[in-house]
């Protein structure tokens, strides 16, 4: 079906706001259940902007019922649509075609997703061209992926091939919406199989807006459902459905410990990508503007609502005191405003709920004897008041045991912590139960490499931060994650492996004594 604006839903302007016009674009009161759009049968979900509080659309989200729907009709559709048994080059067409869309459609899905996260239009844009991106790479790599010929251990020819698994459950994060659904639905259905999303209550239009999007460009009906709802009935129930044969869920730990269990019963692979407290590491020969540089946008970009967040600064006592001062002088210029003011480099949090949770962590840390050297506290700007906005806040005089130090605190609040050598700090980066990500930040290469190997996380970064590519697989240890997302293996991770023996020399098998010349 084409897309049309009418598609989108009510289009009545708005007025100007941060010099961005915002058209509207809300999407109707519906949900995609198995590429039909209806309304939910679900409890009310009221969409909140949070730059100012208010509820900007209501969508009735999907229920346990959607999702018997969604999966049952998913199963028969992957089976009769015949888009598992396309030739490769013909499913990476439509992923082409998806990734062009998302990429015409950019500006439009970043004001749409700005109004939903809050996030700046500079971020949001840039995670739409990341999806772009993934759909791309992901089409390039289904092309080329190949059935490996292994070598033979006797007189047959060996291979191992792959196949869909059928319909996959894919449970999406609110702080990146639009890349973190392509990274799960585009391998997905690269790999052949029909994919149920549920998306976050607190930010789901993107997702919709996307599986509309597939729609136009030409996936089959049936293969893409997106049925927004709460966890612990919408989720639950896509991740224990007997139909669903994988699940990737990107989110707390917590919640991933507990599908975990579900998906174990199941004997069902499941791909978590969870929480992190990451550090990151200021040596004695760093470039200090390079590194102050790393750690203002490690932990204070995206209001620090980022699973890879350098929450964790430990820098070496010989700079400690010059960095720290320069590092609260920077955070205190940081502009904090609407994602929608072109300026605006920290914007409001997703909830005013959320900013809550944020402010009565540091406010017990600072019961403890920590000090806030700088934020701790809302923005006093009364333009501001009615958002969910938090100051960049540091804080100091605490030790690395401390909860502030051990617990995902997911929002723009960094810890600075000194260390004297690389033993001692090794160890104290590697005392947490996550194991997510980390920053090295030094001008000599063995001391770097041999930090990053000795660091336990699933993504290193030396000399700079949060910089991500498709084509490089992300994953996770310890509490941090299960299995890996993203790669030219991505599509693999979707699909069953299967290994076919041909025999090769004609002969009857001899364990049951025959013989050729036997009749």
């Amino acid at each position: 079906m084409a897309l049309s604006e009418e598609g989108l839903g009510q289009f009545s302007p708005v007025p100007e706001r941060g010099g961005v016009t915002v058209t509207g674009e809300l999407l109707r009161d519906e949900i995609c259940v198995a590429g039909r759009w209806r309304t939910g049968t679900g409890a009310r979900i009221d969409s909140v902007d949070p730059s100012n509080g208010q509820i900007f659309a209501t969508l009735r989200g999907a229920t346990v019922a959607d999702v018997e729907e969604a999966v049952t009709t998913a199963a028969l559709r992957v089976q009769d649509s015949g888009w598992a048994e396309l030739m490769p080059h013909e499913r990476a067409r439509v992923l082409h075609r998806i990734g062009e869309l998302i990429e015409a459609s950019a500006g439009r899905i970043s004001r749409l997703q700005t109004l939903d996260t809050g996030k700046t239009l500079a971020e949001t844009e840039a995670l739409a061209r990341s999806a772009a991106g993934t759909f791309r790479f992901m089409a390039a790599a289904l092309e080329t992926m190949q059935d490996v010929l292994t070598p033979p251990r006797g007189p047959y020819l060996t291979v191992a091939t792959y196949e869909p698994m059928g319909v996959v459950g894919a449970v999406t994060p609110w702080n990146s919406p639009i890349a973190s659904d392509a990274q799960k639905i585009a391998p997905a259905l690269a790999a052949g199989n029909a994919v149920v999303v549920k998306p976050p209550v607190w930010a789901p239009w993107v997702t919709l807006f996307l599986a509309r999007l597939c729609e136009e460009a030409g996936l089959p009906e049936g293969l893409l459902s997106v049925l927004p709802g709460p966890g612990r009935t919408v989720g639950e129930a896509l991740v224990a459905h007997p139909l669903i044969r994988k699940v990737s869920f990107t989110g707390g730990t917590s919640t991933g410990r507990h599908l975990a269990h579900v998906a174990a019963e199941k004997l069902m692979p499941i791909t978590l990508e969870l929480g992190g407290k990451s550090p990151t590491m200021v040596f004695p020969d760093a470039d200090l503007d390079q590194a102050l540089a790393g750690v203002l946008y490690g932990i204070f970009s995206s209001s620090g609502q980022s699973c890879v967040a350098g929450s964790r600064v430990f820098v070496h006592r010989s700079v400690y005191t010059e960095f720290v001062g320069r590092l609260v002088s920077a955070a205190r210029q940081l502009r904090v405003g609407p994602g929608e003011d072109p300026a605006t480099q920290v914007a409001p949090m997703i909830t005013h709920e959320h900013r809550d949770q944020v402010a009565a962590v540091v406010e017990a840390a600072r019961a403890a004897g920590a000090t806030v050297l700088c934020g701790g506290t809302a923005p006093e700007d009364p333009e501001l008041r009615a958002g969910a906005y938090y100051l960049p806040t540091v804080i100091t005089g605490v030790r690395n045991t401390d909860p502030i130090c051990q617990e995902e605190i997911f929002g723009p609040v960094a810890v600075v912590l000194p260390f004297d050598d690389e033993d001692e700090l090794v160890e104290q980066a590697n005392d947490t139960v996550y194991g997510l990500a980390c920053g090295i930040w030094t001008s000599d290469f063995p001391t770097a490499w041999r930090t990053a190997k000795r660091v336990q996380a699933g993504t290193v970064w030396i000399n700079t931060y949060k910089q991500f590519s498709i084509s490089t697989p992300f994953s996770g240890v310890k509490d941090s994650g299960l299995g890996t997302e993203k790669g030219r293996d991505g599509i693999r991770s979707y699909m069953h492996q299967k290994s076919i023996y041909v025999d090769t020399s004609g002969t009857p098998l001899p364990w049951a004594g025959a013989r050729k010349d036997q009749p």
